[in-house]
């Protein structure tokens, strides 16, 4: 009887097959996303809602931050909008500086203990903001919460690499669902929760909905991670040196270089007119009485727009590939972002915005994916890690880029130059994809 009919005779035989999953000589041969194979849609469900609350949490300071400021001791109106500024930024800037050092323990020690540290991270500097005498201490605390923080990036190492390959795509538009949704949802819930339980109580609520993912995290989240194997694939992969590999290597030099260009433009792109849209949209005709809940909505319109098809562009950068999804969607980007410089409503830049949320939506899941492929299984972490980095650094010059587009060139410039640049990064992928 051969060995596959050998494997079906009954428990005892079972075990003693060289190729059944409960076999550790097996197990130790299978790759990370076999052996979580029963997990995987169960953490991604845990890590949606934990990349959902946390940035919920750390979003929903936006309408009253400079009032925050503002009692810490800051007096003069530029003094409040730059703290503002420097305090909402430094927790990008954290998570961008230290996003590859948690992919890179990810690949060493498992992803479940990255998920857990930074949730209970996050949830103790959220409550300690609450607790803040000095703009000082409210900075260092955000930039605090970046560095041990960044529960959005490990979910993304975790989906990342636990997600077939055929639904890899898929799994992460949820999760950036997830992630759109909480960015939408929390100033909403900023501008409410301080009116009924007061600003520093609205920290400790963010700090208490974290604990709750964290919870979440270490008792339903299950992880089939041995150091051992992972170190031996960490050796196996040094010892493939053979010409071939070489060439592949070097190759995905060129595509690990262009992806993360890319993931960088994507919140870039749109980040750089968030510091002047509300001037923006002021030089419309919007009365000043109604200015920030206006330019709150238009805000909110790209999110919303993402949300509406991340998860069906990652599913069709599964069923079409990857770079397919990520050109065509640079370049429409690219597309719609000029006639933002031409409307004369409110509404209609609101309408754009919102297209193109639908359009960008579909890069960050196939980055992702084409990411995980790009590198040895052992350093997904690491690369995945990298790709967070260059998001969040998308995120903290955008606004910088923009702000100082409009001051020297006008506010309109910064759609031509932004568009501009979509393009250009789209004949980046294109070639990044052939080379």
């Amino acid at each position: 009887m051969n060995q596959s009919a050998d494997c079906m005779l009954g428990p005892g035989r079972r075990t003693a097959c060289p190729t059944s999953p409960t076999s550790p000589t097996s197990t130790a041969s299978l790759s990370y996303a076999e052996r979580n194979e029963r997990h995987w849609k169960r953490n991604l469900a845990v890590c949606v809602f934990g990349s959902f609350t946390t940035l919920v949490s750390l979003s929903m300071l936006l309408p009253f931050l400079p009032l925050y400021v503002r009692q810490l001791g800051v007096d003069s109106q530029s003094a409040v909008i730059q703290w503002s500024g420097i305090a909402f930024g430094a927790t990008f800037l954290g998570t961008a500086v230290t996003a590859p050092l948690w992919g890179r323990l990810a690949d060493r020690y498992g992803r479940k203990p990255m998920l857990v540290r930074a949730a209970i991270g996050m949830a103790i500097v959220m409550s300690l903001i609450g607790v803040v005498h000095t703009v000082h201490e409210l900075v260092a605390l955000r930039l605090i919460a970046g560095l041990v923080g960044g529960y959005s990036s490990a979910s993304t190492v975790m989906v990342g690499s636990q997600a077939p390959r055929e639904r890899a795509g898929w799994a992460l538009g949820i999760l950036s669902t997830g992630a759109l949704a909480g960015n939408l949802v929390g100033p909403l819930i900023g501008g409410l929760l301080p009116e009924w339980i007061g600003i520093r109580g609205t920290f400790f609520a963010g700090g208490a909905i974290i604990a709750v993912a964290a919870l979440l995290t270490i008792f339903v989240v299950k992880e089939d991670f041995n150091p051992a194997d992972q170190a031996k694939q960490r050796a196996q992969a040094t010892r493939a040196t053979s010409e071939a590999a070489v060439a592949i290597k070097r190759t995905n030099y060129a595509v690990v270089a262009a992806l993360l260009v890319t993931a960088m433009m994507v919140l870039l792109a749109n980040m750089s007119i968030e510091p002047i849209i509300t001037v923006y949209i002021g030089a419309l005709g919007v009365p000043a009485a109604h200015l920030a809940r206006i330019a709150g909505v238009v805000m909110a319109c790209s999110a919303l727009g993402s949300m509406l098809t991340a998860a069906r562009l990652g599913a069709l950068a599964d069923r079409i590939g990857g770079w397919n999804v990520i050109i065509g969607c640079l370049v429409l980007t690219g597309l719609v972002m000029i006639p933002q410089a031409f409307v004369t409503q409110w509404w209609q830049l609101a309408g754009l915005r919102m297209l193109m949320g639908m359009t960008l939506a579909g890069l960050l899941p196939s980055i992702a994916k084409l990411a995980r492929h790009s590198v040895d299984e052992s350093k997904t972490g690491q690369m995945l890690g990298y790709l967070q980095s260059a998001q969040f650094s998308g995120q903290v010059v955008g606004p910088l880029i923009g702000g100082q587009i409009g001051v020297a060139l006008g506010l309109h410039s910064v759609f031509f130059v932004t568009g501009t640049l979509l393009v250009a990064c789209a004949g980046l992928a294109q070639w990044a994809r052939k080379s």
